[in-house]
């Protein structure tokens, strides 16, 4: 019998991963807990700990960069449509 993969909610990997960095329970008794494996908690709260700034942070930085990667993008897109218009104008 074949097992549905399963999703787990943004809540729940926090909820699972501040219990780890508690550590007021072991990975084990976290992952009989929780049903989930310890590899898979260890990796929940090393993720969290890395991006544990951007609580903190007001999101114009990833805004700000966003904006330049749609100019850019919108740069290109003129760059290719003016190659396109000469393209069409030497094969006519």
């Amino acid at each position: 019998m074949k097992k549905t993969r399963r999703k787990f909610t943004s809540a729940f990997k926090a909820k699972v991963a501040l219990a780890a960095i508690q550590e007021r329970q072991t990975l084990q008794e976290l992952a009989v807990k929780y049903e989930v494996h310890p590899n898979q908690i260890g990796q929940w709260k090393k993720e969290f700990l890395e991006n544990a700034e951007k609580a903190f942070s007001d999101g114009k930085p990833e805004e700000n960069t966003l904006a330049k990667e749609n100019e850019e993008l919108y740069r290109q897109i003129g760059e290719l449509h003016a190659q396109n218009t000469w393209l069409k104008k030497k094969v006519l």
